[in-house]
């Protein structure tokens, strides 16, 4: 990764913003979004700060000066001389989604978003909320967190009861918990690898990989295939087929004889 994703509560908080014109327009209106507290003082106390200096020695004096007070700095059309760059954003509340090419092309993360806000639907937010609201009858109908991770997978997952990608009712959260089907299936899939890329697995094998409770894997797969699975999936390096592989989803991966 180029940088670690982060979202910052910044509502009432002060952000230094340098500069005029439109490229400081712009990063005025997305700090006043988020809550931010704007200033132009560059002495104020504030963690972040944004120069939009047009000229470049201007610009650099100004960094230097930030950085020297502590403060973390995003330099418009500068990426060399950021501290954190500010990514494309596609915003259904309280859903955010951040696309971010580390500064090298804001053109690149523009036109994902663009894709990304004719896919995403207008309720995601509505239907987040709706989730937030029903969670303690989702903790009483799943205590066990495990079965209530793979419940809530299932709904949500491709073709799901709840679907993020699809177009919901407003019953359709406690039309999911008054029905049957809880969704903690035990299953053992088996992955395997054409070579080394990522890239070449099916959209079945990726969706399986990230919903995955534990993975089993050849001692030298690619850590690029396994870094497809849940941050928190058990990994087992292993040549053997397991008797007993445990609740939930667990996922082989090797390679073809």
């Amino acid at each position: 990764m180029t940088g670690l994703p982060v979202l910052l509560n910044l509502a009432g908080r002060p952000v230094i913003l340098l500069g005029e014109g439109p490229p400081a327009d712009a990063k005025r209106r997305l700090l006043e979004r988020a809550g931010a507290a704007v200033t132009n003082d560059e002495r104020a106390t504030a963690a972040l700060a944004i120069v939009a200096v047009e000229d470049d020695q201007e610009a650099q004096a100004a960094i230097e000066r930030l950085r020297l007070r502590g403060i973390l700095v995003n330099a418009v059309d500068r990426p060399a001389l950021c501290d954190f760059t500010l990514p494309a954003i596609v915003d259904r509340d309280p859903v955010l989604v951040a696309i971010s090419t580390g500064g090298v092309s804001a053109g690149l993360a523009a036109a994902l978003r663009q894709r990304l806000e004719a896919i995403l639907p207008a309720g995601l937010g509505e239907l987040a909320l709706t989730l937030k609201s029903a969670r303690d009858r989702i903790r009483t109908r799943w205590p066990e967190s495990g079965d209530r991770r793979r419940a809530i997978g299932a709904a949500l997952a491709s073709g799901g009861i709840l679907d993020p990608l699809a177009a919901h009712g407003a019953d359709s959260v406690a039309r999911w918990l008054d029905g049957d089907d809880d969704g903690a299936k035990d299953r053992l899939v088996r992955i395997m690898l054409r070579s080394d890329d990522p890239d070449e697995l099916t959209l079945r094998e990726a969706r399986w990989l990230a919903q995955a409770d534990r993975v089993f894997h050849a001692p030298e797969a690619p850590l690029a295939i396994l870094d497809r699975a849940r941050a928190d999936a058990e990994r087992i390096a292993t040549n053997d087929v397991p008797a007993s592989p445990g609740p939930g989803l667990s996922v082989i991966v090797g390679y073809a004889a």
